[in-house]
């Protein structure tokens, strides 16, 4: 008879960034993680120290909360919550009021999470919101975690994701102002992202063939070059060339008609031009479940679906559905990489 040991099931260790600790952030976490069921697939490990947690839980009413409070990842604990202490015990908790001391502490977190991550500790990495604004520095001067994360990695690119089990969404250009789009939409940047998301599809969401649509970036798709010619000039060539290659490609497709009939149904992915273009109708159908994936990084990194929300911190009014399906998520594509190794 087989030893019912070599039996046990691997469970993937998921760190866990903080956030904003004034935030939203410690709410949903703890809310996520207090459904012990989590704990049968995987092992969470928190990056913040044990009195931020104490305080959220203590806040929440959530006194049978557990965790085990440790200094090393070496030394986490399987079925059980883990937090690592960073150690920063004069970090002030005010919930609802953003300071520079909690965007701080937010870049901490993240980096002793990444650290962890970099060096196999962990298999993957879900960060909480922090602020853009505060955690501004020398250290941290990007538009937020995807273009932190990419050049951490040293990658060449990475595609902003949102998914959802109804639908995944991948946004050519990600934090730029709208004014600067029409400039940035080149046949080389659409068609590393392109080519970045149809990857993504095979590798992280186990999709042999996947089916793909490209939304316009004009009204009505440019109407013949009516409404403008990057259609013509630009996402066409590009889907010709990459359908020619046998990838299965369709578009460009205006967005509005697109979504509104439903039409994303029908694909495995979906590629707008802009960030509000493609999170705009995703937050519309998938917003309490979404997840942002961070694709074309040799880590993976999922997050929430929302920012901060410094207006409901402390409040007791988050909804932790997102960061609980980021973590699922984490552990999903944990999973389809393991399978094509």
């Amino acid at each position: 008879m087989e030893d019912s040991s070599q039996k046990k099931e691997h469970k993937p260790v998921i760190g866990i960034s903080i956030g904003d600790i004034n935030g939203i952030g410690p709410e949903v976490v703890i809310k996520a993680l207090n459904d012990n069921r989590i704990l049968r697939h995987l092992t969470p490990v928190i990056y913040a120290d044990g009195r931020i947690i104490s305080f959220y839980r203590k806040q929440l009413n959530l006194q049978n909360f557990n965790y085990n409070q440790t200094k090393s990842i070496d030394k986490i604990q399987d079925r059980k919550v883990n937090v690592i202490n960073l150690n920063e015990q004069n970090v002030e908790v005010t919930p609802g009021k953003g300071t520079k001391e909690g965007g701080d502490y937010a870049l901490l977190s993240l980096r002793k999470c990444l650290e962890d991550l970099k060096g196999g500790k962990i298999q993957a990495m879900v960060t909480a919101p922090l602020s853009k604004e505060l955690v501004q520095s020398e250290e941290f001067n990007f538009p937020g975690h995807t273009e932190f994360l990419t050049q951490e990695d040293g990658a060449k690119d990475s595609l902003m994701f949102l998914v959802a089990e109804e639908l995944r969404v991948g946004v050519v250009t990600g934090h730029i102002p709208l004014k600067d789009v029409s400039k940035k939409l080149t046949d080389k940047l659409l068609r590393q992202k392109l080519e970045l998301m149809i990857k993504s599809l095979k590798k992280d969401f186990g999709i042999k063939k996947p089916r793909v649509a490209i939304m316009g970036l004009n009204p009505h798709a440019g109407e013949n070059g009516l409404l403008g010619d990057e259609e013509e000039k630009v996402i066409i060539p590009v889907l010709n060339d990459l359908r020619n290659k046998g990838n299965l490609v369709f578009g460009p497709f205006p967005s509005d008609g697109f979504f509104g009939s439903n039409q994303y149904r029908s694909y495995d992915g979906i590629l707008a031009m802009y960030h509000d273009q493609g999170l705009i109708p995703f937050k519309n159908i998938a917003f309490s479940n979404g997840v942002n994936f961070t694709a074309g990084l040799s880590f993976i990194r999922t997050s929430p679906d929302h920012g901060t929300a410094f207006n409901l911190a402390g409040k007791n009014e988050a909804d932790e559905t997102s960061l609980r399906s980021a973590i699922y998520c984490a552990a999903d594509i944990i999973k389809h990489r393991e399978e094509i190794q």
